[in-house]
């Protein structure tokens, strides 16, 4: 389905699969008299729950990665996304703010599978991007969101060979931020650190946390649980969460920065987490996704971690990690899941 929205009439277009009725309905929504409208967050790092949001910070939100990307309107964009999020539905502000012509596919693993035309504009997640790797070459704006990039992500997309015309970033941002408030380019330069949008300030907080204040989006000063290094008033490294934060005999680990190491070495899903243990407080484990496989574990043993007690004391293979609806990996079943099991 495509949505010219330089010529939009909503009664003459055909919603025909139940993702496309809920496009419908979110259109019909923003096209009310109301100022707001309802978002729900993805649950990744509690219940979930759904909040108003006015739709001119939404607006705001929009102009800000159309202005960073150069979208003008009549470009092609194409939406994969849970419109029930802010993702999917920042798709599809910014293809009304921009006048875009928006492609409707139902959300699933392989968005780009029988699409052979060039898309100017596209935003998902790591695991659409994994199983869209033979057709990354067609989209020239491309933005990662909703999970962290793993390294073996960005080896896989860097041996794409793509032109310097295709532009691949991973997002910061969350619900509160109305989806990202800054890029990280991976292709055809890979940086390092985010850079947040025109009018963005970041700080830190006594625990070393970011704080952001982003007035178009958002009027409150928002406090994250994410560890950061900043480089400028412009520029941060993201580090890890805080709740994810073991204590390890008194020593504090980024499980992230970890995970990040460990995924250079093999393709597998890999996540640290700290068990419960008498003399140290929190064992630090590693859980891979997969059979397990001596091949592996001989990967991970050669691996030369910064600190000896950043070495996993055990490696535990289970046949599936739990994700969230948007593909965030769920720590806090995982946590339920191997500690039930020891």
């Amino acid at each position: 389905m495509l949505i010219d929205f330089n010529n939009l009439n909503i009664n003459q277009l055909s919603f025909g699969t139940e993702f496309e009725k809920k496009v419908k309905i979110f259109l019909e929504e923003w096209f009310s008299e109301n100022a707001v409208v309802k978002v729900q967050t993805s649950g990744s790092t509690g219940v979930p729950k759904i909040f108003e949001i006015e739709k001119k910070k939404m607006v705001n939100s929009a102009v800000m990665t159309c202005n960073f990307l150069g979208l003008k309107e009549g470009d092609a964009a194409l939406l994969c996304l849970p419109v029930e999020y802010i993702s999917g539905k920042m798709m599809i502000v910014r293809s009304i703010e921009r006048k875009l012509k928006l492609k409707i596919t139902d959300p699933s693993l392989k968005p780009m599978e029988g699409l052979d035309e060039e898309i100017d504009f596209c935003a998902m997640t790591p695991l659409q991007v994994e199983n869209s790797l033979e057709k990354l070459h067609l989209i020239k704006n491309l933005i990662i969101g909703g999970a962290a990039v793993s390294e073996s992500l960005k080896s896989k997309i860097l041996q794409m060979n793509l032109s310097p015309s295709n532009r691949i970033f991973e997002t910061y941002g969350m619900s509160e931020t109305l989806s990202h408030i800054g890029l990280k380019q991976l292709m055809p330069e890979q940086e390092e650190y985010f850079t947040v949008f025109e009018n963005v300030k970041i700080s830190l907080d006594d625990r070393g946390c970011l704080k952001i204040f982003a007035p178009n989006v958002n009027a409150e000063e928002l406090q994250t649980n994410d560890l950061v290094e900043i480089r400028n008033d412009k520029q941060f490294k993201f580090l890890g969460r805080i709740d994810n934060v073991i204590n390890s005999g008194g020593a504090k680990i980024f499980p992230e920065t970890l995970e990040a190491l460990v995924k250079k070495e093999f393709p597998n899903e890999a996540v640290f987490m700290g068990l419960p243990d008498e003399s140290l407080g929190q064992k630090l484990i590693l859980i891979i996704e997969g059979d397990e496989s001596d091949e592996v574990k001989k990967k991970v043993s050669e691996i030369s971690f910064e600190k000896n007690f950043h070495r996993p004391k055990e490696i535990i293979f289970v046949s599936g990690i739990p994700r969230t609806p948007n593909g965030k990996i769920n720590r806090l079943e995982l946590y339920k899941n191997i500690n039930s099991n020891q």
